[in-house]
């Protein structure tokens, strides 16, 4: 009997359109996370903040909320000296999702960048292939006890973390994998690449035969740029498409930074992504639960 997760890709499979759900680092902070603090501490110090972060987004009407531990492999975590607590601050993250989940809501495991370069890239790179799979194997599989029912590869830079990272995932439990990557946009090429060089649809080829089930991607200048990314992938796979753009660019006024789309702006071009082929839409950072409360609007109208 295959988990439940799976019904998230027989769903967008048949043409169903799904909300995803919005920032993570935006609502820490506003909650008191300070610069330079580990996020995926409070799983386990601010267990209640985290918990009302992720109920928010399912009453704003996400139907899959991710579990706050995009930094929480060993690799990165070691930068804290927390990497000896990476599988309980991964498990308490995913049950801390699965605690406020409604009963039709999904949790996908966020699994991030490591922040560490491949070796191949001297002299800075010191991380190989199978350094990458071990650490995210040990994520996943804290992720998979804590109860998630996908894994959400997510802003990966460069292509041998995201491989391994789907690699990871796909050797710990049959789950399905959503992989995304982080989009530059060039605006002397008017084009979208990854800090590899990418195309979005080199992108979405090579995700997909890296085992992803859905591909697509998140992060980066907003959902303007997300619509032509996404389109540049439709017209490359038949694979599911994710797209979670950032509420625009970030504005600094001192300490504070903002976005520059509040939730009604932003909303704007999400019938046009949905056009694009994404059928799995949310936002990243600068957006809260308020953006994807006017996305799942959107959503909602194509429905009918």
């Amino acid at each position: 009997m295959k988990h439940r997760g799976w019904e998230v890709v027989e769903r967008v499979r048949a043409g169903e359109m799904l909300v995803f759900d919005g920032g993570y680092g935006t609502m820490l902070f506003a909650a008191g996370l300070l610069n330079g603090a580990c996020p995926e501490l409070w799983n386990d110090t601010h267990a209640d903040v985290v918990r009302e972060i992720h109920r928010g987004y399912f009453e704003a009407g996400s139907a899959i909320v991710e579990t706050n531990t995009f930094g929480g492999s060993r690799l990165k975590l070691n930068e804290y000296q927390l990497g000896e607590r990476t599988r309980e601050l991964n498990e308490r993250g995913a049950r801390l999702v699965r605690s406020v989940a409604p009963a039709g809501g999904y949790v996908a495991g966020s699994i991030g960048p490591t922040s560490r370069l491949p070796a191949e890239y001297e002299p800075l790179g010191d991380t190989t292939d199978e350094e990458y799979v071990e650490t995210f194997r040990e994520q996943a599989e804290a992720l998979a006890e804590g109860g998630v029912d996908l894994f959400a590869v997510e802003t990966m830079m460069f292509p041998q973390e995201a491989f391994a990272a789907i690699r990871a995932c796909k050797q710990v439990a049959d789950l399905p994998v959503m992989a995304t990557m982080f989009f530059q946009y060039e605006e002397l090429h008017d084009r979208d690449r990854t800090m590899w060089g990418e195309s979005p649809a080199k992108v979405a080829k090579n995700l997909r035969e890296a085992g992803a089930d859905v591909v697509g991607m998140n992060c980066g200048r907003g959902p303007d740029r997300a619509i032509v990314i996404i389109r540049e992938m439709r017209a490359a796979t038949e694979t599911p498409l994710v797209a979670y753009p950032n509420a625009g660019l970030p504005i600094t006024t001192g300490d504070r930074v903002t976005y520059e789309l509040g939730p009604e702006q932003m909303a704007r071009d999400y019938p046009a992504l949905l056009d694009a082929g994404a059928s799995i839409v949310g936002a990243c950072c600068g957006s809260g639960p308020e953006h994807i409360r006017k996305i799942a609007e959107v959503v909602r109208a194509r429905r009918k």
